[in-house]
């Protein structure tokens, strides 16, 4: 009877392992929208709007070209973007994530044609949400 016990006793911390261990995002996930925010990053500080305004969100960039009346490449280097180094955390939830880098967070979705950022320049509000400088409507 104990080694019945200690058998089920194993076998249900084993589930809950597996449980645990499947909530997480699947790595691809994870290194995608790692690539997408580092790229954006890195385009903005070599001075490639460009490439840059081709890793926003839809709407992200539908809101930056509706408020500055000019196309994205033209005023993205003025939105007063803070300087960010290496990244310090990734967290996905299903198709958003948000990516915490030293010196800004950045908040990206995932579409057909890959992760875009959705809002960059993003500081938190203690208990409120975070308050970003680029962000969709």
């Amino acid at each position: 009877m104990r080694a019945v016990r200690a058998v089920r006793a194993a076998l249900g911390a084993a589930a809950v392992g597996v449980l645990v261990a499947g909530c997480g995002a699947p790595a691809a996930r994870v290194d995608g929208a790692r690539a997408a925010g580092e790229g954006f990053e890195q385009a903005l500080a070599a001075g490639d709007n460009e490439a840059a305004c081709r890793l926003l969100a839809p709407e992200t960039l539908e809101q930056l070209e509706q408020d500055e009346r000019k196309a994205c490449a033209q005023v993205l280097g003025a939105e007063q973007l803070p300087k960010a180094a290496s990244v310090v955390a990734t967290e996905v939830y299903g198709r958003q994530a948000m990516l915490r880098l030293e010196g800004d967070t950045l908040f990206l979705s995932q579409f057909s044609d890959g992760w875009k950022v959705v809002a960059a320049g993003c500081t938190p509000q203690g208990e409120r949400p975070y308050q970003c400088v680029l962000k969709g409507g």
